[in-house]
């Protein structure tokens, strides 16, 4: 019932969370003069970069796969799919203690706040994918129908993130070195996911301790549909969706027992 509530409250404020990702969107690029064509040509710069770089000054190449692209596309898909991720919980951490005034001046569902930072992510995460198809047409490495299997990669994603941001923004509040912690944590996430190299470069015993870290089978994921047109590798994937889905019961759940703590030692 509960959840039920919930989703109806949210439905009654939708104007307010669509409204506030509309002003996010627009803030981002406010006074500059290309305005919204930066959210294009920031992913597109950074697409050319590594493509340039990678294949035709490097000439880096994947195992297995021919196209001198081949690692661009490899290198492009999981920067792209931890930008989302790091993005959705870096701003998560902070979202209580970044909108300390307008909890305490506007009556809404605070469940609304985690959906504004999930749309305003999203809404980016679209922008710079429509431009990576494009350059997947473009090069010939567009992977056809099983690129829908990266919908839901996104989705077990997002809620990783979410459910993570929620609790750790909960716990921000009261300590607020939880917040610095993870942009060091992020870091060294980054360089434990296989991202920039190859997981089968790493030594077996080590990748095997490696593979604990839920971000390793989505980016993976994302990779084997981008550069071999390969489905996902789902049981790894069930297993992060039940990590995720932890998180977010255990972020939800703390917020509602703390929910009146936080507004006050805001």
């Amino acid at each position: 019932m509960k959840a039920v509530r919930m989703v109806r409250e949210v439905w009654r404020f939708r104007e307010f969370v669509v409204g506030s990702i509309k002003r996010e969107f627009q803030s981002r690029y406010q006074r500059s003069q290309f305005g919204w064509l930066w959210a294009v040509l920031n992913p597109l710069a950074m697409i050319l970069v590594y493509t340039l770089i990678f294949s035709e000054v490097m000439v880096a190449r994947l195992p297995g796969l021919d196209s001198n692209y081949a690692y661009s596309v490899y290198l492009c898909t999981g920067i792209v799919t931890w930008a989302l991720f790091a993005e959705i919980l870096t701003r998560s951490l902070n979202i209580f203690v970044d909108n300390a005034s307008l909890m305490k001046k506007v009556a809404f569902p605070k469940v609304c706040l985690p959906l504004i930072v999930i749309g305003s992510s999203l809404l980016h995460f679209a922008i710079i994918s429509a431009l990576f198809i494009v350059f997947l047409w473009v090069t010939g490495m567009l992977p056809g129908w099983v690129a829908l299997d990266a919908i839901p990669l996104l989705v077990v994603e997002v809620a990783l993130a979410i459910g993570l941001g929620i609790l750790l923004g909960t716990i921000n509040v009261f300590y607020r070195d939880v917040g610095q912690t993870m942009g060091i944590v992020l870091q060294f996430w980054f360089w434990l996911t296989p991202i920039v190299y190859v997981a089968s470069i790493i030594p077996a015993p080590l990748r095997r301790l490696l593979e604990w870290n839920p971000m390793w089978p989505v980016v993976q994921g994302y990779q084997d549909i981008f550069t071999a047109g390969l489905s996902p590798h789902w049981p790894s994937i069930a297993w992060v969706g039940i990590i995720a889905l932890v998180a977010m019961l255990l972020g939800m759940t703390a917020f509602a027992r703390l929910q009146a703590e936080i507004v006050d030692d805001l």
